[in-house]
């Protein structure tokens, strides 16, 4: 018998995070097809009450109505809606009670914060949109919240970084359930990595300096436009109107950072920004930025981002080609 894949939507729910898990399982179905295997997967989207649900996009898909039986896997997607569909009682009362019937348990994007709502999370590690994750932690602090992770599996349940992570979740799931040469065949049918390198911090690295209301959030506005000057305690404090001692304590505690990876976490960002959007060489690139030398900056974005210098560029500069991207 086929997995059955279940994946909520909503009014307003993000398109892709919909799709993008759905066309995965549908092509490992082709994929067995042509193999002379039975299709391994029956993806379905189902929403509260049935029928034609409008997504964000403007598209709308019919979805069947909330099914009573249990499910292989429940997807809940993510979107402008989810906020909504979070505070609907009925529609959180179903996710509770049904996912105690699922073999897995996920969420793609901001659905995390419906999954979050059902106390499904609790405790667990979870991620959701990179923006998202400051406030899923406030509103839910009962869960791990890591700001990194394009998709975390903490047992049954498994939550996914913003939209087109979703693709990389049900990839993973894939590979769980069929194996690594499924799960690659996928990937190179849908022209994706089937492991992206890197995080989410490729798309903010500097996001967990990024608290609302942080008294030093001048201070990181005023090291962005230094970068190159003398950067040490002594600095940094005087800049704050605090003593050494003062300065260090209560940054640690507001940050969650040490001055010194701050320093080279903000680094590291103007480098993003100047490897995609400037054609400056990578040893000027890493001179602007303050880093000693173009090794030292690679050793720094590597371990921020996951990547180098040079990938980083090749992916994600305006200038770069679109060349098809393989596993």
């Amino acid at each position: 018998m086929p997995k059955t894949i279940h994946v909520l939507a909503f009014a307003n729910v993000q398109l892709l995070d919909v799709t993008g898990p759905l066309q995965v399982f549908a092509s490992a179905n082709d994929i067995a097809r042509q193999q002379g295997l039975p299709a391994p997967y029956a993806p379905t989207v189902i929403a509260s009450g049935g029928g034609a649900v409008n997504s964000s996009a403007g598209l709308a898909m019919l979805a069947e109505p909330l099914p009573k039986q249990p499910s292989d896997t429940l997807i809940i997607a993510g979107g402008w809606g989810v906020y909504a569909a979070a505070e609907d009682a009925e529609l959180v009362s179903w996710v509770r009670e049904h996912a105690n019937g699922c073999r897995r348990v996920a969420s793609v994007c901001t659905g995390a914060f419906l999954l979050a709502a059902s106390g499904w999370l609790d405790g667990r590690r979870v991620v959701t949109h990179w923006t998202r994750c400051e406030q899923l932690a406030q509103q839910h602090p009962q869960l791990q919240v890591e700001p990194n992770p394009i998709f975390i599996n903490d047992g049954p349940v498994w939550t996914s970084a913003g939209v087109t992570a979703g693709i990389d979740l049900a990839l993973a799931m894939v590979e769980d359930d069929l194996g690594r040469d499924m799960a690659l065949d996928v990937a190179r049918q849908l022209v994706v990595f089937l492991k992206r390198p890197g995080g989410q911090s490729q798309f903010s690295v500097t996001l967990s300096l990024q608290k609302q209301g942080n008294r030093f959030d001048d201070l990181h506005a005023w090291i962005a436009e230094h970068l190159t000057c003398d950067l040490g305690i002594p600095t940094l404090a005087e800049q704050a109107g605090m003593s050494e001692r003062s300065f260090v304590r209560h940054y640690r505690a507001d940050t969650g950072q040490t001055p010194a990876r701050a320093i080279e976490l903000i680094r590291v960002e103007t480098a993003r920004r100047l490897l995609s959007d400037t054609g400056l060489p990578i040893k000027r690139v890493a001179a602007n930025c303050g880093f000693g030398s173009e090794e030292t900056l690679r050793r720094s974005f590597l371990r921020a981002m996951g990547v180098t210098p040079q990938a980083y560029r090749e992916r994600f500069s305006v200038s770069a080609g679109a060349d098809p991207v393989m596993p």
